[in-house]
């Protein structure tokens, strides 16, 4: 994609009262590169209609008109593209799916390589905000068993073999806590806990160093997809290549977000919000997979592997973000 990467925060407490006088004032000092370069999308404690809330006080219709500028579209067809995040998919809109639905489309890609079917895969997974919930639900749909689910209090550990069904915990859960629910099959622990639970695929979709160097010594998964950024650090990384577990990286497996814009806005044609979770999944695939082959190929790390992909981009400095590369596939 024509597009950088990068990242912003507050450092101030997302429970006080006054959070959206922080972030109005944040977002006023950034205004004149969010109408110009800056795409912006949320993070930890934030969300998306949270943000365009608070942009439109200081004149500004979305946290992605940097991208209506460099596609040269008017605001009613931007907007018209916009409101397709509120399409729902499955019972989903596609702005809560659309970042989860690229790691649980990488965490696909990897159980191919392992050459495990995915009715037959064992997942557990770290957070159940955002980006954790729309994942499980894209899992789910493609009949992964999620066997563990942690958030920041407990972690949620089932005893059937059809593993939990997300629907269920997703009509009880509020916020990105867990609901406590009586199920004859279901039993609750500490939030570690997760990390002592034998999986196919372990994804950590929350807090940054959720993988140290203690865990990522005992932790029973063959392969890591790293959903959250900084899931797991260097050291932390070193020692799970060593011991031959499978490492997607952050900056793959979370790429979804921007593979989504590119899906929403590449295209001639506005797209439906499912084309645009096909685009994601066509996409993401397809990257980890490339990573994973040249990663055996070359006899390095995925994040080698990954980064050496990045490098051999030719730069094309006058060309359009999102649609001018690959706007065609989307």
């Amino acid at each position: 994609m024509r597009v950088d990467g990068a990242k912003s925060g507050i450092d101030y407490d997302p429970s006080s009262a006054r959070k959206h006088e922080a972030m109005r004032r944040f977002l006023l000092a950034i205004r004149p590169y969010l109408r110009e370069r800056y795409s912006m999308g949320p993070d930890m404690n934030t969300t998306l209609p949270e943000i365009d809330s608070i942009l439109q006080t200081i004149g500004i219709p979305s946290a992605k008109m940097a991208v209506a500028a460099a596609q040269g579209l008017s605001l009613e067809h931007f907007q018209a593209r916009y409101r397709t995040l509120q399409e729902k998919v499955d019972g989903y809109t596609l702005g809560r799916r659309r970042s989860g639905h690229g790691v649980a489309m990488a965490c696909l890609a990897a159980l191919e390589h392992l050459g495990i079917p995915p009715r037959e895969a064992r997942v557990s997974l770290q957070g159940f905000g955002s980006l954790g919930s729309g994942t499980a639900i894209s899992l789910y749909r493609a009949g992964v068993k999620i066997i563990a689910i942690a958030d920041k209090e407990k972690c949620l550990l089932c005893r059937n073999e059809r593993g939990i069904n997300i629907e269920q915990v997703l009509e009880h859960t509020s916020g990105t806590l867990l609901p406590r629910l009586s199920r004859p099959d279901w039993e609750y622990d500490c939030a570690e806990a997760i990390f002592t639970v034998p999986a196919d695929v372990m994804i950590p979709a929350a807090v940054e160093n959720a993988i140290d160097c203690q865990r990522a010594r005992t932790l029973p998964a063959r392969a890591v997809v790293e959903g959250a950024n900084l899931a797991a650090g260097p050291e932390a990384e070193r020692i799970l290549n060593q011991r031959g577990i499978l490492v997607v990286p952050d900056f793959v497996a979370g790429s979804a977000g921007s593979l989504s814009v590119d899906g929403l806005f590449g295209p001639p044609e506005p797209p439906s919000a499912r084309q645009v979770l096909e685009h994601v999944e066509r996409r993401m695939r397809a990257i980890v997979s490339e990573v994973i082959r040249r990663s055996r190929r070359d006899g390095c790390t995925t994040r080698e592997a990954a980064l050496a992909i990045c490098s051999e981009v030719i730069p094309e400095p006058d060309s359009r973000p999102y649609g001018h590369f690959h706007g065609n596939q989307g």
